[in-house]
Protein backbone atom coordinates (compact mmCIF):
# COMPACT_ATOMS: atom_id res chain seq x y z
CA UNK A 1 0.00 0.00 0.00
CA UNK A 2 1.70 3.47 -0.83
CA UNK A 3 1.70 6.07 1.40
CA UNK A 4 -0.35 8.35 -0.04
CA UNK A 5 -3.20 5.29 0.08
CA UNK A 6 -2.23 4.89 3.51
CA UNK A 7 -2.92 8.85 4.24
CA UNK A 8 -6.25 8.72 2.30
CA UNK A 9 -7.36 5.88 4.40
CA UNK A 10 -6.30 7.82 7.46
CA UNK A 11 -7.89 10.73 6.50
CA UNK A 12 -10.95 8.74 5.97
CA UNK A 13 -10.76 6.99 9.06
CA UNK A 14 -10.80 10.62 11.18
CA UNK A 15 -13.89 11.77 9.30
CA UNK A 16 -15.50 8.54 10.24
CA UNK A 17 -14.87 9.09 14.06
CA UNK A 18 -16.00 12.42 13.91
CA UNK A 19 -19.12 11.24 12.40
CA UNK A 20 -19.46 9.01 15.29
CA UNK A 21 -19.40 12.37 17.43
CA UNK A 22 -15.73 11.50 18.54
CA UNK A 23 -13.76 14.90 20.01
CA UNK A 24 -12.06 16.54 17.19
CA UNK A 25 -8.72 16.10 19.12
CA UNK A 26 -8.82 12.39 19.79
CA UNK A 27 -10.24 11.82 16.27
CA UNK A 28 -6.78 13.19 14.85
CA UNK A 29 -4.66 12.03 17.52
CA UNK A 30 -6.11 8.17 16.35
CA UNK A 31 -5.74 9.21 12.88
CA UNK A 32 -2.57 10.48 13.65
CA UNK A 33 -1.13 7.34 15.31
CA UNK A 34 -2.69 4.95 13.22
CA UNK A 35 -1.07 6.03 10.20
CA UNK A 36 2.22 5.96 11.71
CA UNK A 37 1.52 2.30 13.10
CA UNK A 38 0.71 1.43 9.53
CA UNK A 39 3.45 2.86 7.72
CA UNK A 40 5.80 1.21 10.25
CA UNK A 41 4.36 -2.16 10.44
CA UNK A 42 3.10 -1.84 13.45
CA UNK A 43 6.46 -0.97 15.01
CA UNK A 44 5.18 1.66 17.64
CA UNK A 45 8.93 3.25 19.40
CA UNK A 46 9.02 6.21 15.87
CA UNK A 47 5.05 6.75 17.40
CA UNK A 48 6.34 6.91 20.76
CA UNK A 49 9.33 9.30 20.02
CA UNK A 50 7.11 11.47 17.64
CA UNK A 51 4.98 12.08 20.58
CA UNK A 52 7.62 13.08 22.72
CA UNK A 53 8.91 15.46 20.26
CA UNK A 54 5.84 17.19 19.44
CA UNK A 55 4.12 17.81 23.09
CA UNK A 56 7.41 19.57 23.72
CA UNK A 57 7.71 20.92 20.79
CA UNK A 58 4.03 22.55 20.91
CA UNK A 59 3.84 23.23 24.57
CA UNK A 60 6.91 24.99 25.02
CA UNK A 61 5.81 27.30 22.24
CA UNK A 62 5.65 31.09 23.77
CA UNK A 63 3.68 32.22 21.04
CA UNK A 64 0.89 29.65 22.32
CA UNK A 65 0.63 32.03 25.50
CA UNK A 66 -1.74 34.33 23.47
CA UNK A 67 -4.79 32.11 23.56
CA UNK A 68 -5.24 31.76 27.08
CA UNK A 69 -4.70 35.33 27.26
CA UNK A 70 -7.34 36.23 24.70
CA UNK A 71 -10.09 33.80 26.28
CA UNK A 72 -9.14 35.55 29.04
CA UNK A 73 -9.89 38.91 27.71
CA UNK A 74 -13.00 37.73 26.41
CA UNK A 75 -14.15 35.95 29.56
CA UNK A 76 -13.49 39.43 31.32
CA UNK A 77 -15.49 41.61 28.77
CA UNK A 78 -18.47 38.95 28.45
CA UNK A 79 -18.68 39.34 32.52
CA UNK A 80 -17.89 42.90 33.41
CA UNK A 81 -20.24 44.80 31.18
CA UNK A 82 -18.43 46.57 28.35
CA UNK A 83 -21.23 45.29 26.07
CA UNK A 84 -23.50 47.21 27.68
CA UNK A 85 -21.95 50.35 27.93
CA UNK A 86 -20.49 49.84 23.70
CA UNK A 87 -23.98 49.39 22.77
CA UNK A 88 -25.16 52.35 24.72
CA UNK A 89 -22.10 54.46 23.24
CA UNK A 90 -22.62 53.42 19.87
CA UNK A 91 -27.16 53.87 20.14
CA UNK A 92 -26.37 57.64 21.23
CA UNK A 93 -24.39 58.99 18.65
CA UNK A 94 -26.70 57.04 15.76
CA UNK A 95 -29.28 55.40 17.51
CA UNK A 96 -31.98 58.45 15.95
CA UNK A 97 -31.29 57.29 12.57
CA UNK A 98 -33.56 54.76 10.82
CA UNK A 99 -31.68 51.50 11.42
CA UNK A 100 -29.23 53.17 13.82
CA UNK A 101 -29.81 50.94 16.52
CA UNK A 102 -29.19 48.14 14.22
CA UNK A 103 -25.85 49.65 13.09
CA UNK A 104 -25.28 50.35 16.95
CA UNK A 105 -25.39 46.92 17.16
CA UNK A 106 -22.92 45.95 14.41
CA UNK A 107 -20.65 48.84 16.22
CA UNK A 108 -20.79 47.64 19.26
CA UNK A 109 -19.83 44.10 18.13
CA UNK A 110 -16.64 44.45 15.96
CA UNK A 111 -15.90 46.43 19.91
CA UNK A 112 -16.62 43.83 21.42
CA UNK A 113 -15.47 41.15 19.42
CA UNK A 114 -11.96 42.64 19.33
CA UNK A 115 -11.85 42.68 22.58
CA UNK A 116 -13.00 39.17 23.41
CA UNK A 117 -11.79 37.38 20.22
CA UNK A 118 -14.71 34.61 19.97
CA UNK A 119 -17.38 34.86 17.54
CA UNK A 120 -19.89 32.45 19.56
CA UNK A 121 -19.41 34.86 22.99
CA UNK A 122 -19.78 38.03 20.75
CA UNK A 123 -23.59 36.94 19.84
CA UNK A 124 -24.59 35.84 22.59
CA UNK A 125 -23.54 38.62 24.81
CA UNK A 126 -24.34 41.40 22.53
CA UNK A 127 -28.03 39.58 21.68
CA UNK A 128 -28.44 39.59 25.43
CA UNK A 129 -28.11 43.66 25.18
CA UNK A 130 -29.11 44.34 22.16
CA UNK A 131 -31.89 41.99 20.82
CA UNK A 132 -34.48 43.14 23.66
CA UNK A 133 -33.96 47.10 22.76
CA UNK A 134 -34.22 46.21 18.71
CA UNK A 135 -37.31 44.84 19.31
CA UNK A 136 -38.58 46.91 21.84
CA UNK A 137 -38.52 50.06 19.26
CA UNK A 138 -40.17 48.41 16.71
CA UNK A 139 -36.95 47.01 14.88
CA UNK A 140 -38.15 43.91 13.20
CA UNK A 141 -37.52 40.54 13.87
CA UNK A 142 -36.11 39.72 10.66
CA UNK A 143 -33.85 42.36 10.85
CA UNK A 144 -33.07 42.79 14.57
CA UNK A 145 -32.10 38.70 14.72
CA UNK A 146 -29.87 38.69 11.21
CA UNK A 147 -28.47 41.73 12.26
CA UNK A 148 -26.66 40.50 15.61
CA UNK A 149 -26.44 36.97 13.79
CA UNK A 150 -24.23 38.42 11.40
CA UNK A 151 -22.30 40.98 13.29
CA UNK A 152 -21.28 38.59 16.01
CA UNK A 153 -18.65 37.68 13.22
CA UNK A 154 -17.14 41.28 12.40
CA UNK A 155 -15.02 41.09 16.00
CA UNK A 156 -12.99 37.87 15.08
CA UNK A 157 -11.26 40.29 12.12
CA UNK A 158 -10.09 43.10 14.38
CA UNK A 159 -7.01 41.79 16.43
CA UNK A 160 -6.58 39.72 18.43
CA UNK A 161 -7.97 36.97 16.94
CA UNK A 162 -7.84 33.32 18.56
CA UNK A 163 -8.52 31.82 14.72
CA UNK A 164 -5.54 34.11 13.47
CA UNK A 165 -3.09 32.75 16.13
CA UNK A 166 -4.03 29.21 15.70
CA UNK A 167 -3.48 29.91 11.60
CA UNK A 168 0.03 31.53 12.58
CA UNK A 169 0.87 28.42 14.51
CA UNK A 170 -0.05 26.09 12.31
CA UNK A 171 1.60 27.74 9.25
CA UNK A 172 4.59 29.45 11.06
CA UNK A 173 3.29 32.40 10.02
CA UNK A 174 4.10 36.00 11.77
CA UNK A 175 1.06 36.71 14.18
CA UNK A 176 1.50 40.59 14.18
CA UNK A 177 1.19 40.43 10.08
CA UNK A 178 -1.62 38.50 10.09
CA UNK A 179 -3.05 41.15 12.90
CA UNK A 180 -1.97 44.05 10.16
CA UNK A 181 -3.66 42.36 7.40
CA UNK A 182 -6.71 41.76 9.27
CA UNK A 183 -7.44 45.19 10.07
CA UNK A 184 -8.44 46.57 6.41
CA UNK A 185 -11.02 43.88 5.95
CA UNK A 186 -12.35 44.11 9.31
CA UNK A 187 -13.40 47.33 8.11
CA UNK A 188 -14.49 46.71 4.92
CA UNK A 189 -17.12 44.45 6.71
CA UNK A 190 -18.10 46.91 9.33
CA UNK A 191 -19.11 49.19 6.70
CA UNK A 192 -20.43 46.36 3.93
CA UNK A 193 -23.07 45.71 7.04
CA UNK A 194 -23.99 49.13 8.11
CA UNK A 195 -24.52 49.51 4.20
CA UNK A 196 -27.22 46.69 4.43
CA UNK A 197 -29.16 48.05 7.30
CA UNK A 198 -28.80 51.40 5.47
CA UNK A 199 -30.64 49.52 2.35
CA UNK A 200 -33.02 47.61 4.32
CA UNK A 201 -34.44 50.15 5.76
CA UNK A 202 -34.76 52.74 2.85
CA UNK A 203 -36.58 49.85 1.54
CA UNK A 204 -38.77 49.15 4.32
CA UNK A 205 -38.62 52.15 6.80
CA UNK A 206 -40.96 50.17 9.36
CA UNK A 207 -38.64 47.80 9.72
CA UNK A 208 -35.85 49.71 11.49
CA UNK A 209 -37.90 52.79 13.03
CA UNK A 210 -35.97 56.11 14.02
CA UNK A 211 -35.15 56.23 17.67
CA UNK A 212 -35.65 59.09 20.20
CA UNK A 213 -32.25 61.42 20.01
CA UNK A 214 -30.14 61.04 22.89
CA UNK A 215 -29.36 64.91 24.46
CA UNK A 216 -25.58 65.79 24.41
CA UNK A 217 -25.37 64.82 28.18
CA UNK A 218 -26.31 61.54 27.29
CA UNK A 219 -24.00 61.23 24.78
CA UNK A 220 -21.26 62.61 26.46
CA UNK A 221 -21.61 60.45 29.37
CA UNK A 222 -22.01 57.40 26.89
CA UNK A 223 -18.98 57.66 25.20
CA UNK A 224 -17.14 58.61 28.54
CA UNK A 225 -17.99 55.17 29.27
CA UNK A 226 -16.28 53.76 26.57
CA UNK A 227 -13.22 55.49 26.52
CA UNK A 228 -11.31 53.04 28.89
CA UNK A 229 -12.23 50.44 26.28
CA UNK A 230 -11.22 52.35 23.42
CA UNK A 231 -8.38 53.16 25.31
CA UNK A 232 -7.24 49.77 25.89
CA UNK A 233 -7.69 48.53 22.31
CA UNK A 234 -5.30 51.74 20.98
CA UNK A 235 -2.75 50.18 23.53
CA UNK A 236 -2.88 46.68 22.26
CA UNK A 237 -2.83 47.56 18.45
CA UNK A 238 -0.05 50.31 18.76
CA UNK A 239 2.13 47.94 21.16
CA UNK A 240 1.54 45.67 18.50
CA UNK A 241 2.34 47.63 15.09
CA UNK A 242 4.69 49.80 17.24
CA UNK A 243 6.79 47.22 17.74
CA UNK A 244 7.21 47.74 21.65
CA UNK A 245 5.35 44.87 22.64
CA UNK A 246 4.92 41.22 21.18
CA UNK A 247 1.43 39.88 20.40
CA UNK A 248 2.28 37.85 24.00
CA UNK A 249 2.36 41.03 25.92
CA UNK A 250 -0.03 43.09 24.37
CA UNK A 251 -2.36 40.49 24.98
CA UNK A 252 -1.41 40.19 28.83
CA UNK A 253 -2.39 44.22 29.16
CA UNK A 254 -5.40 43.67 27.72
CA UNK A 255 -6.55 41.01 29.96
CA UNK A 256 -5.51 42.74 33.01
CA UNK A 257 -6.62 45.96 31.41
CA UNK A 258 -10.27 44.39 30.42
CA UNK A 259 -10.62 43.14 34.35
CA UNK A 260 -9.90 46.55 35.50
CA UNK A 261 -12.23 48.38 33.52
CA UNK A 262 -14.99 45.18 34.42
CA UNK A 263 -14.28 45.88 37.80
CA UNK A 264 -14.48 49.64 37.57
CA UNK A 265 -17.78 49.00 35.44
CA UNK A 266 -19.07 47.05 38.36
CA UNK A 267 -19.80 43.79 36.34
CA UNK A 268 -16.46 41.88 37.51
CA UNK A 269 -16.96 40.48 40.87
CA UNK A 270 -14.99 37.83 42.44
CA UNK A 271 -17.09 34.94 41.14
CA UNK A 272 -17.22 36.29 37.96
CA UNK A 273 -13.31 36.49 38.09
CA UNK A 274 -13.11 33.12 39.40
CA UNK A 275 -15.66 31.85 36.83
CA UNK A 276 -13.56 33.46 33.88
CA UNK A 277 -10.65 31.97 34.92
CA UNK A 278 -12.63 28.84 35.15
CA UNK A 279 -13.86 28.76 31.36
CA UNK A 280 -11.00 30.06 30.46
CA UNK A 281 -8.81 27.00 31.52
CA UNK A 282 -11.20 24.64 30.14
CA UNK A 283 -11.58 26.58 26.30
CA UNK A 284 -7.43 26.56 26.34
CA UNK A 285 -7.06 22.83 27.04
CA UNK A 286 -9.56 21.82 24.55
CA UNK A 287 -7.61 24.40 21.82
CA UNK A 288 -4.41 22.48 23.25
CA UNK A 289 -5.61 18.70 22.97
CA UNK A 290 -6.48 19.84 19.10
CA UNK A 291 -3.70 20.91 18.90
CA UNK A 292 -1.28 18.35 20.10
CA UNK A 293 -3.80 15.87 17.82
CA UNK A 294 -3.38 18.45 14.43
CA UNK A 295 0.34 17.82 15.47
CA UNK A 296 0.09 14.42 15.03
CA UNK A 297 -1.89 14.16 12.55
CA UNK A 298 0.47 16.12 10.26
CA UNK A 299 3.22 14.30 10.96
CA UNK A 300 1.68 11.68 10.06
CA UNK A 301 0.10 12.62 6.76
CA UNK A 302 3.67 14.05 5.91
CA UNK A 303 5.38 10.93 6.20
CA UNK A 304 2.62 9.40 4.00
CA UNK A 305 3.11 12.44 1.68
CA UNK A 306 -0.21 12.90 0.72
CA UNK A 307 -0.36 16.32 1.00
CA UNK A 308 2.87 16.77 -1.16
CA UNK A 309 1.29 14.63 -3.88
CA UNK A 310 -1.89 15.93 -3.47
CA UNK A 311 -0.28 19.48 -4.14
CA UNK A 312 1.61 18.56 -7.07
CA UNK A 313 -1.48 16.81 -8.82
CA UNK A 314 -3.25 20.01 -8.23
CA UNK A 315 -0.10 22.45 -9.77
CA UNK A 316 0.00 19.99 -12.92
CA UNK A 317 -3.52 19.35 -13.47
CA UNK A 318 -4.03 22.57 -15.37
CA UNK A 319 -6.55 24.20 -14.04
CA UNK A 320 -6.78 28.16 -13.43
CA UNK A 321 -5.38 29.25 -9.39
CA UNK A 322 -8.38 30.86 -9.12
CA UNK A 323 -10.70 27.71 -10.28
CA UNK A 324 -8.71 26.05 -6.90
CA UNK A 325 -8.47 28.79 -4.73
CA UNK A 326 -12.61 29.67 -5.07
CA UNK A 327 -13.43 25.64 -4.90
CA UNK A 328 -11.15 25.54 -1.57
CA UNK A 329 -12.90 28.66 -0.06
CA UNK A 330 -16.21 26.73 -1.20
CA UNK A 331 -15.32 23.31 0.42
CA UNK A 332 -14.91 25.41 3.40
CA UNK A 333 -18.08 27.32 3.26
CA UNK A 334 -19.44 23.69 3.25
CA UNK A 335 -17.94 22.48 6.42
CA UNK A 336 -19.34 25.34 8.37
CA UNK A 337 -22.47 23.70 8.21
CA UNK A 338 -20.88 20.75 10.04
CA UNK A 339 -18.11 21.86 12.20
CA UNK A 340 -16.73 25.07 13.83
CA UNK A 341 -14.06 27.98 13.15
CA UNK A 342 -11.16 26.32 14.67
CA UNK A 343 -12.14 22.76 13.97
CA UNK A 344 -12.13 23.75 10.11
CA UNK A 345 -8.58 25.21 10.78
CA UNK A 346 -6.87 22.23 12.31
CA UNK A 347 -8.37 19.72 9.87
CA UNK A 348 -7.98 21.44 6.44
CA UNK A 349 -4.83 24.11 7.19
CA UNK A 350 -2.31 21.34 6.72
CA UNK A 351 -3.96 19.70 3.32
CA UNK A 352 -4.99 23.24 1.35
CA UNK A 353 -2.33 25.71 2.65
CA UNK A 354 0.87 23.93 0.25
CA UNK A 355 -1.77 23.72 -2.15
CA UNK A 356 -2.38 27.17 -2.44
CA UNK A 357 1.29 28.53 -1.61
CA UNK A 358 2.13 26.38 -4.15
CA UNK A 359 0.13 28.38 -6.94
CA UNK A 360 0.94 31.64 -8.80
CA UNK A 361 -1.41 34.63 -7.48
CA UNK A 362 0.03 37.99 -9.46
CA UNK A 363 3.53 36.82 -8.78
CA UNK A 364 2.95 37.21 -4.92
CA UNK A 365 5.80 35.89 -2.75
CA UNK A 366 5.54 33.18 -0.26
CA UNK A 367 4.84 35.31 2.16
CA UNK A 368 2.19 37.63 0.56
CA UNK A 369 0.22 34.40 -0.18
CA UNK A 370 0.36 32.90 3.53
CA UNK A 371 -0.97 35.88 5.03
CA UNK A 372 -3.72 36.92 2.23
CA UNK A 373 -4.73 33.07 2.54
CA UNK A 374 -5.07 33.50 5.92
CA UNK A 375 -7.46 36.20 6.03
CA UNK A 376 -9.76 34.81 3.41
CA UNK A 377 -9.67 31.49 5.48
CA UNK A 378 -10.93 33.34 8.30
CA UNK A 379 -12.94 35.32 6.65
CA UNK A 380 -14.87 32.35 5.12
CA UNK A 381 -14.88 30.12 8.16
CA UNK A 382 -16.68 32.51 10.06
CA UNK A 383 -20.01 32.70 7.43
CA UNK A 384 -20.51 29.26 8.41
CA UNK A 385 -21.10 30.18 11.74
CA UNK A 386 -23.98 32.35 10.37
CA UNK A 387 -25.02 30.17 6.79
CA UNK A 388 -28.47 28.19 7.24
CA UNK A 389 -29.21 25.90 7.69
CA UNK A 390 -27.04 25.09 10.83
CA UNK A 391 -24.97 28.34 11.75
CA UNK A 392 -24.46 28.90 15.03
CA UNK A 393 -24.92 32.44 15.52
CA UNK A 394 -28.25 32.18 14.17
CA UNK A 395 -29.30 29.39 16.82
CA UNK A 396 -27.76 31.43 19.14
CA UNK A 397 -29.55 34.83 18.62
CA UNK A 398 -32.79 32.81 17.57
CA UNK A 399 -33.10 30.91 20.85
CA UNK A 400 -32.67 34.84 22.39
CA UNK A 401 -35.11 36.02 20.16
CA UNK A 402 -38.62 34.49 21.55
CA UNK A 403 -41.46 34.54 19.28
CA UNK A 404 -39.56 35.20 16.00
CA UNK A 405 -39.22 32.13 13.83
CA UNK A 406 -36.13 30.35 12.87
CA UNK A 407 -37.14 31.39 8.59
CA UNK A 408 -36.75 35.08 9.89
CA UNK A 409 -33.57 35.02 11.22
CA UNK A 410 -32.27 32.75 7.73
CA UNK A 411 -33.55 35.16 6.11
CA UNK A 412 -32.51 38.35 7.76
CA UNK A 413 -29.04 37.01 7.42
CA UNK A 414 -29.07 36.68 3.62
CA UNK A 415 -28.46 40.48 2.87
CA UNK A 416 -25.35 40.23 5.03
CA UNK A 417 -23.96 36.92 3.26
CA UNK A 418 -24.10 38.69 -0.04
CA UNK A 419 -22.27 41.81 1.16
CA UNK A 420 -19.73 38.73 2.87
CA UNK A 421 -19.76 37.48 -0.48
CA UNK A 422 -18.77 40.31 -2.42
CA UNK A 423 -15.85 40.63 0.66
CA UNK A 424 -14.60 37.64 -0.50
CA UNK A 425 -14.33 38.31 -3.98
CA UNK A 426 -12.92 41.90 -3.86
CA UNK A 427 -9.94 40.69 -1.81
CA UNK A 428 -9.77 37.45 -3.87
CA UNK A 429 -9.30 40.15 -6.52
CA UNK A 430 -6.90 42.67 -4.99
CA UNK A 431 -4.84 40.73 -2.33
CA UNK A 432 -3.02 44.68 -2.12
CA UNK A 433 -5.91 45.47 -0.18
CA UNK A 434 -5.00 43.38 3.31
CA UNK A 435 -1.07 43.60 2.37
CA UNK A 436 -1.15 47.03 2.52
CA UNK A 437 -0.78 47.50 5.89
CA UNK A 438 1.64 44.28 6.22
CA UNK A 439 3.93 46.24 3.63
CA UNK A 440 3.71 49.80 5.34
CA UNK A 441 4.68 48.25 8.87
CA UNK A 442 7.65 46.41 7.36
CA UNK A 443 8.96 48.93 4.40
Amino acid sequence: MSGITIGLAGFGFMLVLMALRVHIGIAMFTAGAAIYLVINHGNYNTLLFTLNDIAYARLSNYNLSVIPLCMLMGQFATHGGLSRSLFRAAGTLIGHWRGGLAMSSSLACIGFGAISGSSLATAATMGQVALPELLAKGYSGRLATGTLAASGTLGILVPPSVPLVVYAVLTQESIAKLFAAAVIPGIIALCGYLLVIRIIVARNPEAGPASVKASWRERIIAQFRVLPVAGLFLVIVVGIYGGWASPTEATSIGAAGTGLIGVLLGGLRFKQVLTSIYKTAIATAMIFLVLLGADLLNSALAISQMPVELSAWVKNSGMPPLLILFSVLGIYILLGCVMDSLAMLFLTIPIFYPMITGLDFWGMTMVDKSVWFGILVLMVVEIGLVHPPVGMNLYIINKLAKGVPMSETAWGVAPFLASDFARIILLVLFPAIPLWLVHLQHS
